[in-house]
């Protein structure tokens, strides 16, 4: 029996989880039928239940919330049913999966929208590209969201979040990382507003407030979590002080019975840049109280630091479920980690996606 912090199990509110090993969430971009989770999505993420607990794939709580081909939603009829036969699959493995409530805002091009613009805070564009039916094009140039805008897209995360527990989701986790709108709305480069959502800290985390309450509301205490990254740089996203905004916000969250707060460690060299943290779990578990889920490029050995140094209580791993499905088994065992391809990460058809086999001894 491996004596790994990370193989150890962990209680997350009422929900007892096998091991502190979370698959995190992966966009697969394979919903190619009307935003409909595919047909094979119930056996990927079967093949991984033996995390602690999967995080899925980046899931639009609305068609506004759309800004990448063939990703998956949680606001049609049709939808439901087949999120309904991944939760079964994963449950039948003794598995734990929470959905990811997403919305992309300005990341985004007007060609998913009908030719509207994509939603914003302010009508600022991001410098970058995505990726649509007509090939790679710029950002397009947003629409401020007017207040009643803003009404409705909190609304769209309660809807997303019903619909997810109507499909038998044991949590639900917020995308608020990555650039994308939660993050727009905090962030002062994408925030010029001057109203109760815009200026002080106060009012730019406002959004992500009410997504959260809009959102504890349905599930209650303990079933729902928020990513965040408080030194991204992704998507074109900047703050005058980030270590300051997420300071604000992350100490507000204790006021909420959260599952855990999932934070990431810097993507790229931050240490020149004024106000960036260069160890962000380190320095937040200092200001909050719940559990944290520590993200970005872990090894093994890194995720065992992290645990017992108690920076996190619980890691999460991205590449490395893809083309190791049995990822703790492997912890547990020290067996070779297969490499990922990564030309077969998005869209495509099995390979890449359910052809990576378990570890053999033989």
């Amino acid at each position: 029996m491996s004596n790994l912090e990370l193989l150890k199990p962990f209680s997350l509110g009422e929900m007892e989880l096998k091991n502190r090993v979370v698959m995190a969430p992966m966009t697969r971009s394979r919903a190619f039928i009307d935003n409909i989770p595919n047909e094979k999505a119930p056996l990927y993420y079967e093949q991984r239940a033996s995390a602690g607990l999967i995080i899925t794939e980046g899931t639009q709580v609305s068609p506004r919330g759309i800004g990448y081909l063939w990703t998956p939603g949680i606001y049609t009829d049709a939808q439901k049913v087949e999120w309904k036969k991944v939760v079964n699959t994963v449950h039948k493995k003794h598995g734990k999966i929470f959905l990811q409530l997403w919305h992309v805002g300005r990341i985004s091009h007007s060609d998913f929208h009908n030719g509207e613009k994509p939603f914003a805070p302010s009508a600022i564009a991001a410098v970058g590209k995505t990726y649509t039916q007509n090939g790679w094009q710029q950002f397009s140039q947003p629409k401020e969201m007017s207040i009643e805008d803003i009404k409705n897209t909190v609304e769209d995360f309660r809807i997303g979040a019903s619909n997810a527990k109507e499909c038998g989701f044991d949590g639900v986790d917020i995308h608020g990382a990555f650039g994308y709108l939660i993050e727009q709305f905090l962030c002062t480069g994408s925030n010029k507003r001057t109203d109760e959502y815009g200026g002080n800290i106060e009012n730019r985390s406002r959004f992500a407030i009410e997504v959260i309450e809009a959102v504890t509301s349905v599930w209650g205490d303990n079933k729902v979590g928020i990513k965040l990254s408080p030194s991204n740089r992704s998507n074109d996203i900047q703050d005058d002080n980030p270590s300051e905004t997420y300071g604000y916000l992350i100490n507000e969250l204790n006021k909420y019975k959260l599952a855990y707060i999932h934070l990431m460690e810097p993507q790229s060299d931050v240490s020149q840049l004024p106000n960036y943290l260069t160890k962000v779990a380190e320095h937040f578990r200092k200001i909050y109280k719940g559990v944290i889920i520590s993200n970005v490029n872990h090894t093994k050995e890194s995720g065992e630091r992290f645990l017992k140094e108690g920076y996190a209580d619980l890691i999460s791993y991205a590449s490395l479920f893809i083309s190791n499905p049995d990822l703790p088994e492997r912890f547990a065992n020290d067996y070779p980690l297969a490499l990922p391809n990564r030309k077969t990460y998005y869209g495509g058809g099995d390979e890449g996606y359910i052809d990576y086999p378990e570890y053999s001894v033989n």
